[in-house]
């Protein structure tokens, strides 16, 4: 499985891409780091992120897209410009038919380093040491992107498996509403027959 990692960001938006092997082997395979000038209007900006988006879906041809979503930052600027650049992206991958996830922040220190409270350090030096790197990526969206898509990489059968029994437990809910209707019914039809016995007589 291909995943592409973004790191959404109008300033800086890291973009990455991991491809899984046996177990939860991890290999790298590209990583950039997209930057926009703050003097440039919001529609340039984001159409710059959305244009080397496309480029890195249509080249690498990813399976999937894990995106960061946007949780909580007390900058509300900043937190919509982040939702803005993550959901260019997201539509890029949409309009080819490329599925897209979103994990939340702590979800990817968690998976990364064993800790939803981890810092950026400590995330790059786990990314470092997972994808097993020469150097530590730079800057730290270069780093997140590709804890992004470990994240996805390893979160996703875990994710599979939950969903798979979410439905077969909506199933069987289903299956047994059915039957206590059908039951009901008999019964009722059962007490309607008694009582049209008890007036013939």
């Amino acid at each position: 499985m291909r995943v592409m990692g973004v790191d959404p960001g109008l300033t800086r938006c890291g973009m990455s891409l991991v491809q899984t092997g046996r177990g939860r082997a991890v290999t790298a395979l590209d990583v950039d780091v997209v930057q926009t000038s703050p003097d440039l209007p919001l529609a340039e900006r984001l159409m710059a992120v959305a244009d080397v988006a496309e480029h890195w879906m249509d080249t690498h041809a990813p399976d999937v897209v894990a995106v960061e979503r946007v949780f909580s930052q007390h900058n509300v600027r900043t937190a919509m410009g982040t939702a803005q650049a993550g959901g260019v992206v997201a539509l890029a991958a949409a309009r080819r038919g490329i599925e897209v996830a979103f994990h939340t922040p702590s979800e990817v220190k968690a998976a990364v380093t064993g800790s939803g409270t981890a810092d950026k350090k400590q995330v790059t030096a786990m990314v470092t040491r997972i994808l097993g790197l020469q150097q530590a990526p730079k800057p730290a969206d270069a780093a997140d992107a590709l804890a992004l898509a470990i994240c996805h990489c390893w979160r996703a059968p875990m994710l599979a498996r939950m969903a798979e029994a979410e439905a077969r437990a909506a199933a069987a809910q289903e299956n047994y509403k059915r039957r206590l209707a059908a039951q009901r019914r008999a019964g009722a039809a059962r007490g309607a027959g008694r009582a049209g016995r008890g007036v013939g007589r």
